[in-house]
């Protein structure tokens, strides 16, 4: 049995689900998400708990099973309290701005990189130059996306740790070269 996905998923007060068919649709505060999940899987809401289960053993059912569970869990967790991811601009120039539906960042090449905004989510930039870039959001997936899109266009390097990092991300340096003698 699957650890994660035979616990059972606890709603907060101001969040409600409606099942229909293969179709879960939570909603909170900060918005509302839907979700078909497979029918190798069955989902039950008893009292303010979610079960999900699976009917046999087979192996694409066991490994569903925790996938879906997990799912419904970021569901739940985005209505309720949202996601956020904050990235850092780190280098000589380096900053950010917003443009419709763009997030411009200036990183050092020859022209500027444009990132368009996942629909869904919401992007702040800040700091001094706009150096801090908060993306937030409902669906995980959609902040966690456009997040790593942002981080793609300088991926920080490890020699004077420049380009686009996240807040939390340890960054290992390398040593330069040294001048040897003859």
């Amino acid at each position: 049995m699957s650890r994660i996905g035979k616990k059972p998923i606890v709603l907060p007060e101001d969040v409600t689900v409606e099942l229909e068919g293969q179709t879960i649709t939570v909603k909170g505060k900060n918005g509302s998400l839907n979700y078909t999940y497979p029918q190798l899987i069955k989902v039950a809401l008893e009292g303010n708990e979610i079960l999900v289960s699976r009917p046999d053993d087979e192996k694409i059912s066991r490994q569903l099973h925790g996938t879906v569970r997990s799912l419904i869990q970021n569901m739940v967790v985005g209505c309720h309290q949202g996601f956020k991811k904050v990235l850092v601009l780190k280098g000589t120039g380096f900053r950010s701005a917003i443009e419709g539906k763009d997030v411009v960042l200036n990183v050092g090449y020859s022209h500027p990189i444009r990132v368009e905004i996942i629909p869904g989510c919401k992007v702040e930039c800040s700091g001094p130059n706009n150096t801090i870039i908060t993306v937030t959001g409902i669906d995980k997936q959609a902040v966690g996306q456009l997040a790593a899109q942002i981080r793609g266009a300088r991926k920080p390097e490890p020699y004077l740790g420049k380009g686009v990092s996240y807040q939390d991300e340890r960054i290992r340096r390398k040593e330069g070269k040294k001048a040897g003698k003859k």
